[in-house]
């Protein structure tokens, strides 16, 4: 059985992209994770110490969207996973990576690249 944690809606302003006035200016992102992994140890417990404690997960994701700049958000999803499988209890990670003002000339909702990563 996997149970799921979600974060949705994480907006942190980044200056990631490939031109130069996103790297200067910045843009706000917007983050989802899902991540995998078994709560029953933590339902049983009912203490923060046996899960994952999401505020501090947004917090390690949001230092990482305000970091080093990166081109792609290929690449900022693969970072974002990484913070999010460094919890050992996380079996997989689902990230999406909104970028909702993302340079394009025409009229758009959003731009998004969806990543899923597991253990090895």
């Amino acid at each position: 059985m996997t149970d799921r944690i979600e974060l949705t809606g994480l907006r942190v302003r980044g200056h990631h992209g490939v031109f130069d006035v996103e790297r200067r200016e910045g843009q706000d992102f917007v983050v989802d994770v899902v991540l995998e992994l078994d709560v029953s140890v933590a339902a049983a417990s009912d203490g923060l110490g046996d899960t994952v404690d999401y505020g501090v997960l947004a917090h390690g994701l949001a230092s990482v969207i305000e970091g080093r700049p990166v081109n792609l958000l290929e690449t900022l999803a693969e970072r974002l996973a990484a913070v999010c499988l460094a919890d050992e209890r996380v079996a997989a990670v689902t990230v999406t990576v909104h970028k909702p003002n993302a340079p394009i000339p025409l009229v758009f909702t959003d731009v998004a690249v969806t990543i899923r990563r597991g253990r090895t």
